[in-house]
């Protein structure tokens, strides 16, 4: 019953948002060096995009690097960067190929110059495609998501276009990251770990969670698929009782 309920359009989250954890423990437990499972997790990253593709799910955001990840090793840094750009030298040509729309949030400034130009030549190749939007989170924070569009709207108020009277959770919420696109509907995370480290903190208010021990590298279609089973269970709320999403929904 779970699986015919995952397939059905109505039960499909229209957007799922990913922290892709356990590739060290990956990699260690295979006596490889840590960057070996960052590798071996690319792999993934194609099995989750050609999924999304195939259910028809809209958007797909993954949490590639984030704003305390700068903490890591200065080697592992370095080698997450140059994987970075080797991956948008050697993916984007397909991902434009089957119509996905490549997305980067994050704070840009700290990157390389090579990067950040790479960046934007990807998203203006891929700017106009539809069948999927994929957004990777890079050198990004929940936190500073938040601040930065409070940046903007102290800004606003102080070039005097932009009465303080008027900020509203809506107003803000259209300064974050995804500001248009619709919020997370399924947030997953492989590892084991169970919190949502800084990730689309505002964003995943109403998202429902799911954990899994699966190491990020081992997370394939069919786990996917469990992740999705499980969200088809889900009675989503928003502050309604059980049984007025039932009479919304005629059941």
């Amino acid at each position: 019953m779970a699986d015919k309920e995952s397939s059905s359009p109505a039960s499909l989250p229209r957007h799922v948002a990913m922290i892709m954890d356990g590739n060290g423990r990956w990699a260690r437990r295979r006596f490889l060096p840590r960057f070996a499972g960052h590798k071996a997790g690319l792999e993934t990253v194609r099995a989750m995009v050609r999924a999304c593709l195939e259910k028809g799910i809209g958007t797909l955001t993954l949490f590639a690097f984030s704003s305390e990840n700068w903490r890591r090793p200065p080697e592992e840094v370095g080698l997450l960067m140059n994987l970075f750009l080797t991956a948008l030298e050697c993916e984007v040509a397909k991902l434009n190929e089957y119509g996905v729309q490549l997305r980067v949030i994050g704070d840009r400034s700290a990157f390389s110059e090579e990067l950040q130009a790479r960046i934007a030549a990807a998203e203006a190749l891929t700017a106009q495609n539809h069948a999927l939007v994929l957004v990777i989170a890079a050198n990004y924070g929940g936190r500073w998501d938040v601040s930065q569009a409070a940046r903007k709207l102290a800004a606003a108020v102080q070039a005097g276009t932009l009465d303080p009277a008027a900020i509203t959770s809506e107003r803000l919420a259209a300064e974050l990251s995804l500001a248009d696109l619709p919020e997370p509907d399924l947030f997953i995370r492989t590892g084991g770990e169970q919190r949502i480290s800084n990730f689309l903190l505002w964003q995943l208010a109403y998202t429902e969670l799911y954990f899994t021990p699966i190491l990020w590298p081992d997370f394939d279609a069919a786990a996917f698929a469990e992740a999705l089973a499980s969200f088809a269970t889900r009675q989503r709320r928003f502050g309604r009782t059980g049984e007025q999403v039932e009479q919304a929904s005629g059941a």
